[in-house]
């Protein structure tokens, strides 16, 4: 069972198989410089097998015959050469003897074609790595001396100057030393500093150091960038000269997709806010512009479908994240037709609850949003501080959205605000009210959900090809093929169950909070509102409160439960009926403050 080319490790040296006769066997060292090939009785051979000396290895050579040369190269040329070169003594039946071997080379060098030590060297590489070829390819990723440094003695190493005066210096370790300091001070951070800057550094240093060496025999700009070059990485300077936050959101290598990470439709929604670039004016009072106004948008990962949007002038903040998540939740027909705009259940059909959600850390952080995961069974994601790229989705949409109102509508922020010469304030532009943004906002929405191709889309191994990229298209055929689907659950409870709670004090006058007093007949029916010691109430309750409604709070009169009841504005605090929490915290005589 012996095969030629096999290799056979025998007592510390290796062999290669280069025939198999009758009752012998050709094999050679393929390890000594001076090897050729020897016979070797395959009796012999045998027995060493089984006594363990003998047995068969790794070829080393292996990846070598795998190489292919470049077409037309100076390897691929060598390597046929040197084959036509040796070809009539391989190919010969009797080639492993000495005196058959020595008639075809003395033929060789007698025409002069090559010498006797060249074609020792070559018969010996192609038995030795495998009779094939490409084990005739010179090995020139040897050549180079690559990672060895070369030491300069007398005179400088590479090209002379040509346009200069002076030699420059040989670099030896101490100014190699020097090349350290100042590339570490200046270049490898995030101080922006360019190599001629820092350059300049070093010329400052060397003077110090060498004040009777004459500039032009300095280290010249080039050997500090050779220097520069040579011992730092591509990589290692991008990730010196950027700080981390920089290099993770805008540099860092992509290792996936963010459609590797969703099942289908519902299975991530990502919600963010940013501030718009238009200022708008006051609904009661066009002369007035009231500022610039946040936008909060829910995305689908999987569809791109927007489901849900919450514009006002509230910071972005836990209490207006869950207006957005109220609105994906619920049906869209309703707050659409309040703005004029009739649509269908088929037109914006994102309704229900995802299986996730991801948001920054500081809107979706805390004890409070644990009710959607306790309650509702929401897994809510948070990304690091300064990482936007972790939502890719809603923050692309952001620009998109934008990029539709701007070219129509005035008050639109530009590059600056100074007034020129002839020129105009942008923010005295204003003329749409939040009314009308939300219209544009809302239409916007709809023609991204309903047309908008997605060009840089990436399918799914499973999704036809003649599957249209638009969201609405995604997010109806996800729902028939995938998993994922949003879960059905009361916009209104989870609207109460998500709110902004704070202990509320019980008295004689009703439940006290933020200085307004609040009823409900459940207090009353307990009869914690006597004057009378013998009554036993509890001295504090949990309240959910909507910023933006003062008239109505939401008792929760069980510890742990989401049961509550509906109190409204006492006729005590009738002077802020109407009005939202903001403006009661705005009033000068509240003198507790809290900002949700």
């Amino acid at each position: 069972m012996l095969r030629i080319n096999d290799v056979y490790s025998n007592q510390d040296s290796k062999y290669r198989i280069l025939s198999l006769l009758p009752e012998q066997v050709v094999w050679i060292d393929i390890d000594r410089t001076s090897a050729l090939p020897e016979l070797i009785p395959i009796k012999e051979l045998v027995n060493l097998i089984e006594e363990g000396v003998c047995y068969i290895t790794d070829d080393p050579y292996q990846s070598l015959l795998l190489q292919a040369p470049e077409e037309g190269s100076t390897a691929q040329l060598k390597r046929d050469e040197s084959y036509e070169l040796i070809k009539p003594i391989v190919s010969h039946p009797l080639y492993y003897l000495p005196e058959e071997r020595a008639k075809f080379i003395n033929e060789i060098i007698d025409a002069k074609r090559s010498t006797k030590q060249t074609l020792y060297r070559l018969l010996r590489r192609y038995w030795q790595r495998g009779q094939a070829p490409n084990a005739l390819l010179p090995n020139y990723k040897n050549s180079g001396a690559k990672g060895k440094k070369r030491i300069a003695k007398d005179k400088q190493l590479g090209r002379p100057r040509v346009y200069k005066k002076g030699t420059t210096a040989i670099i030896n370790e101490d100014i190699e030393r020097l090349f350290s300091i100042i590339i570490n001070k200046y270049l490898l951070n995030d101080s922006k500093y360019t190599i001629v800057y820092a350059y300049r550094k070093f010329k400052a240093m060397y003077r110090s150091l060498n004040p009777e060496v004459r500039e032009e025999n300095f280290p010249s700009i080039w050997q500090f960038k050779y220097f520069y070059n040579k011992h730092f990485t591509s990589v290692e300077k991008l990730k010196a000269r950027h700080n981390k936050i920089s290099y993770n959101k805008d540099i860092r290598q992509l290792r996936s997709t963010v459609n590797t990470q969703v099942l289908g439709p519902g299975s991530r929604y990502e919600i963010d806010a940013t501030i718009a670039d238009i200022y708008l004016v006051s609904d009661s009072d066009r002369q007035s512009v009231v500022g610039r106004p946040v936008i909060y948008f829910v995305t689908d990962v999987f569809s791109r479908m927007v489901a849900g949007f919450y514009i006002g002038f509230e910071n972005p903040s836990y209490a207006t994240s869950i207006q957005a998540l109220e609105m994906a939740v619920a049906d869209k027909q309703s707050y659409c037709k309040k703005y004029g705009i009739n649509i269908t259940a088929d037109d914006w059909p994102c309704i229900g609850l995802p299986d996730a959600i991801l948001a920054d850390r500081g809107e979706l952080l805390g004890h409070q949003i644990e009710t959607l995961e306790k309650s509702f069974s929401v897994r809510v994601e948070n990304t690091p501080p300064y990482r936007g790229d972790l939502k890719p989705i809603v923050e692309r949409y952001f620009k998109t959205m934008q990029a539709k109102f701007k070219p129509f509508t005035p008050g639109v922020v530009t590059g600056v605000k100074e007034k020129k010469k002839g020129g105009n304030d942008y923010r005295l532009d204003a003329a749409l009210t939040i009314s009308d943004f939300k219209k544009i906002i809302i239409n916007s929405i709809l023609m991204h959900n309903n047309a908008h191709q997605l060009s840089h889309y990436d399918r799914d191994s499973d999704m036809p090809a003649d599957l249209p990229l638009v969201p609405i298209e995604l997010w109806n055929w996800g729902l028939q093929h995938r998993t994922g689907r949003p879960r059905t659950v009361s916009a209104k409870d989870l609207y109460i169950a998500l709110l902004p709670r704070k202990k509320a004090t019980l008295s004689d006058l009703g439940i006290k909070l933020f200085g307004n007093y609040y009823i409900c007949s459940e207090i009353r029916e307990q009869g914690w509102l006597h004057r009378k010691n013998t009554i036993h109430r509890p001295k504090s309750l949990e309240v959910g409160y909507d910023p933006l409604d003062a008239d109505t709070i939401y008792i929760f009169y069980e510890q742990n439960s989401l049961n509550y009841w509906k109190a409204h504005l006492s006729d005590r605090s009738r002077e802020f009926k109407g009005c939202s929490f903001w403006e009661v915290w705005q009033a000068p005589y509240v003198r507790i403050v809290v900002t949700p």
